[in-house]
Parts: C-alpha cells; sequence; structure tokens
C-alpha cells in the first residue's frame, strides 16, 4: 500500500501559568491510501489534539508542537509555514469537525462557503465553481442543491449540515481525509447514513481516511485498522478484523466489554473503573495502572514501551512477562 501519512514521536502541549502542559506523548501513526484507520478512546486521550496537530490547526490556542514528525507523501508538514501549510489544507487534507453548526459560518450563505474553498484551490472562476459545488452537494445525497446553496447554516438540519461539510471537504479531491467524531451529534438513522455515504466516497476515490471516534461499534463498521489512544499515548494498534477477539491491553478489552450487547437484559453494563488522569497529575509507570485490575508491581513502576503483540502493538506489561495467558483466562470466565 502506498502510505500517505507517516506521524512518528509526535509531542504537543499546552501553555498555562508559563508552563507547557504536555498532551501528546510520542504518537506513532500512519494511513495508507484506500485506507480508513480508526482512532478511538475515552474524552481527554488526545484524539481530537493529535488530528489538530497533523492539519496545525493550534493557531489562537496555547498549543504548540514540542516534538516529532508528520510525514505526508514525503513532505514534512511541520517544517512548512503557514502560507505554504494552506496549499496543502483543504486541497491534499481536508478535515471533517464534530460540530458542523460551529464549523461553518452562521451568517454566510452555503453556497459562497463552498465557492471559496473551490476557487481557492482548484483556480475555478465563480460560474464554475458554483456548478461543481452543485455537484458536490447532489453526490452527498441532498436534494435541491442549487436552493441549499442560497440558504443559511442555521436553516438546515444537523444531518444535512453534516452532508454539507463531506461535501466541502472532498471537494477538491483530497488524498487525505481526517473525520473528527462527524456523527456525535446526529441520530442513529442519521449517522448510519453518514457513515456509508462516507465509506462509499472513501471506496470511490480511493483515498485514506482517519476516523476518530470512541465508538468501536463504529470502527467495527468502516474501518480496516484501528489505534487505540489512551492519556496521551498509543496502548494498541491492530487489525480491525482481530480486534474483538485478540485485542491484547486490558484497556481495549474494557472499551469492548462496555458496548452493550443484545439480550444481556439482566446483566450489569460493564465500566471501566476510574477516569483518564488529568495531564497535570499522569501516574508513574503504566498510565493506565490505577483502573487496571489486572495491574502488577512493575506496571506501577515504569511505563512499558509500545512493542509487537500477536497480530499488531500494545503498550502493556502483561504482553512480556507471561502473565498474559492468566489475563486470557480470567477474561473469558467472566465472558
Amino acid at each position: 500500500m502506498e502510505q500517505l501519512l507517516k506521524v512518528s514521536n509526535l509531542q504537543t502541549g499546552f501553555s498555562k501559568d508559563g508552563q507547557v502542559q504536555k498532551i501528546l506523548h510520542g504518537i506513532d501513526l500512519q494511513v495508507n491510501k484506500g485506507e480508513i484507520v480508526g482512532l478511538v478512546g475515552e474524552s481527554g486521550s488526545g484524539k481530537s489534539v493529535t488530528s489538530l496537530s497533523i492539519m496545525q490547526l493550534l493557531q489562537g490556542t496555547s498549543g504548540k508542537i514540542i516534538d516529532g514528525d508528520v510525514n505526508y507523501k514525503g513532505v514534512d508538514l511541520l517544517s512548512l509555514k503557514e502560507s505554504a501549510m494552506r496549499k496543502y489544507r483543504g486541497k491534499e487534507l481536508s478535515m471533517i469537525f464534530q460540530e458542523p453548526m460551529t464549523s461553518l459560518n452562521p451568517v454566510v450563505k452555503v453556497g459562497k462557503q463552498m465557492r471559496e474553498i473551490i476557487m481557492l484551490h482548484l483556480n475555478y472562476s465563480k460560474d464554475q465553481a458554483h456548478k461543481h459545488a452543485i455537484s458536490m452537494l447532489e453526490s452527498v445525497g441532498i436534494p435541491r442543491a442549487a436552493d441549499i446553496m442560497k440558504g443559511y447554516p442555521h436553516e438546515l438540519s444537523g444531518g444535512m449540515l453534516q452532508r454539507v461539510m463531506i461535501a466541502m471537504q472532498i471537494s477538491c479531491h483530497p488524498s487525505l481525509l481526517i473525520a473528527d467524531e462527524p456523527t456525535t451529534a446526529l441520530d442513529v438513522t442519521i449517522q448510519a447514513q453518514i457513515l456509508q455515504l462516507l465509506k462509499d466516497i472513501q471506496q470511490s476515490t480511493d483515498m485514506g481516511v482517519l476516523f476518530i471516534t470512541h465508538d468501536l461499534g463504529v470502527v467495527s463498521e468502516i474501518c480496516d485498522r484501528v489505534v487505540v489512544m489512551y492519556a496521551g499515548r498509543v496502548v494498541e494498534e491492530l487489525p480491525v478484523d482481530r480486534l474483538f477477539e485478540d485485542a491484547r491491553h486490558p484497556y481495549t478489552k474494557g472499551l469492548i466489554q462496555s458496548i452493550p450487547k443484545i439480550g444481556a437484559n439482566k446483566r450489569k453494563l460493564f465500566s471501566i473503573a476510574g477516569t483518564v488522569p488529568s495531564p497535570r497529575n499522569m501516574p508513574t509507570g503504566c498510565k493506565f495502572a490505577p483502573r487496571c485490575e489486572y495491574a502488577m508491581d512493575i506496571c506501577r513502576q515504569k511505563e512499558p514501551d509500545l512493542l509487537p503483540s500477536k497480530y499488531g502493538k500494545s503498550r502493556c506489561w502483561l504482553e512480556s512477562t507471561g502473565e498474559e495467558e492468566a489475563y486470557e483466562r480470567e477474561l473469558s470466565y467472566r465472558d
């Protein structure tokens, strides 16, 4: 597979009270052409900060990239000045944000917002951009596209707004699309439609997609590979077809167990004890150890590296201490 994006040792921090608090601690991931990679984890795990760092959209915040590499088709994006980055952002790399209502300008008509990005990156005339925008809206299943172009964002439903955002972000035919929880605010029916739409677009254009979510059910539907984050670190990576059977990290296992099961009406819903630690008060050793019922002494003393596991990678001492068999037996008994 052709590699589109390779992120290596990405470290991002935010300044507060004159001190830089690190949020991302050496993120490594890659996205290939024609591949959908899921980036999952609880709120506060660093998923959105990772995407904003890749797109270099931390301007106007106290955030800054401390170290690492973001390589897109052989180009080091972190070495580019803002003027050069703008030529990539929106054309080569696009991003769908969580809330379309806050991402679109509420006082500018939909058509004008769509034409701007098309005219900027494709050098179309206003008439050409207008026709292209209408065709893109139609391609994402929006009826009366010409009329929608004349309307304002607040006149559209959440599902229609998300379709507009998708049409806008794919209008310049990007090679890589980052989708940051694009279905969070939508009802189940519309969510399914948007997911199928993204899958269809990805298959027809062969673009790479980094799909950010907290929902493993969604990941299992559309992703090829999954990267699990916790406390600003990658804790596991493996193919989606091995996720539910061969996940190695206790955190990934906990996320899987937390999915409601049909027919388990008398069974208490599983939850992972505790919360994601604050960046200002990270525990020593493995960051998941305070919440892990299988934590050993070494887990509280030294943080494990991200090492190869049976089907991918895992950041867990169980892999290197021979304790994983007992761990698996206990999980099987519990299930």
